[in-house]
């Protein structure tokens, strides 16, 4: 065989064994890309995603549109060629399989974890909206998660109204481990609750909870490698009663970044005009009680998958602003947003054509 022929031969056999080394070898990487987006004024799988009833709606145009990060799973394991590809890929970000499931956290838990933060970006965008038009909404604490095999399994249930702990009365969720933890572990810490079922069925009824019940947990001491301090095994989180029915129809979507885009189409729904003035308006952002806006992951990806389906302006975290000016696709302009209110403010301007003061990521 000639040797130039060999060569090739050799180089050839050589190339391959590379690349079927590269199939084969796991790499510890995961793979971030464009989801999908979907108009909160609009319809998503044939009904509307804000459905209102109990008070007046008005019509809307335009896209307030919220976006979507897809991810591979946690049980997906990328090999060496995935991983180069999607670095060189401009719309792909690989990213460490820890950032996405930090400590070992498994697909079920992930799916889990992002349907609570869901639903509680729901509760948040509706109670901000309505707080911005002056409407009252009726809060209170809760026991929103209890822990398996901690001292609080059985005596304490998700949903119940923490009203006090040892007889202080409690106005926010942070009250709750305050005041446990001014115990040590393995003394006692008294709850007066309105067990979940009574709360549920005076809401139906409409009528005010009167029944109370007092729960005494012993507290244990802290697991977590913190300093060690009294815990009973359970978060607290916040609940409300809204004075009309607000529904959020989007099932597959999870996390917490859709809350602004929520909270600006429910406002838009129940207030006259068209908040947008029939722009294409995408956004992120993760919402408060109060309205404050919190920045989110895969803020990239965030604003391709925006501007692919033609989204003009982009209402972006103030905290993403810097990340999301680094490479911003081109006709795209990034808004930045701390609060609702500032969000109305942009799209005021937007609506009336006035954009060159617009507060800009990146200026």
């Amino acid at each position: 065989m000639p040797r130039r022929t060999a060569t090739m031969l050799a180089s050839t056999l050589m190339l391959i064994a590379l690349l079927c080394a590269g199939v084969l070898t796991p790499v510890p990487y995961s793979e971030m890309s464009p989801g999908p987006t979907v108009n909160t004024l609009g319809d998503h799988d044939g009904e509307p995603v804000l459905q209102i009833s109990g008070h007046k709606t008005y019509p809307t145009s335009g896209h307030l549109n919220m976006t979507t990060v897809r991810v591979t799973s946690a049980d997906y394991r990328m090999n060496l060629v995935e991983a180069v590809y999607g670095w060189l890929a401009h719309d792909n970000k690989v990213v460490p399989h820890d950032t996405l499931y930090p400590d070992g956290k498994t697909e079920e838990q992930s799916t889990q974890e992002n349907a609570e933060e869901f639903s509680q970006s729901q509760e948040s965008a509706k109670v901000a909206a309505l707080k911005e038009l002056d409407v009252p909404v009726r809060s209170w604490v809760i026991v929103s998660t209890v822990v398996k095999g901690s001292p609080a399994e059985g005596k304490l249930h998700a949903g119940d109204v923490i009203k006090d702990v040892d007889g202080t009365a409690v106005k926010e969720p942070a009250d709750v481990a305050k005041l446990v933890t001014k115990h040590k572990p393995g003394e006692n810490v008294v709850f007066t609750i309105v067990p979940a079922k009574e709360q549920a069925d005076a809401e139906k009824e409409q009528r005010e909870t009167a029944r109370t019940e007092e729960i005494t947990v012993r507290t244990a001491a802290s697991d977590d490698g913190g300093t060690e301090r009294a815990v009973v095994g359970i978060s607290a989180g916040t609940d409300h009663t809204f004075p009309f029915t607000i529904d959020i129809k989007l099932a597959d979507v999870g996390g917490p970044s859709a809350g602004l885009m929520f909270a600006l189409g429910i406002y838009d729904k129940l207030t006259p005009g068209s908040l947008t003035g029939g722009a294409f308006v995408a956004g992120t952002g993760t919402i408060d009680d109060d309205g404050k806006v919190g920045p989110i992951g895969g803020i990239e990806m965030k604003t391709v998958g925006a501007r692919d389906k033609g989204a003009q302006y982009f209402l972006t975290p103030a905290d993403n602003c810097a990340a999301a000016a680094e490479d911003t696709p081109h006709g795209l302009t990034l808004v930045k947003v701390k609060t609702i209110g500032d969000a109305l403010g942009a799209l005021k301007d937007i609506r009336a054509g006035d954009t060159a003061d617009l507060p800009k990521c990146g200026t």
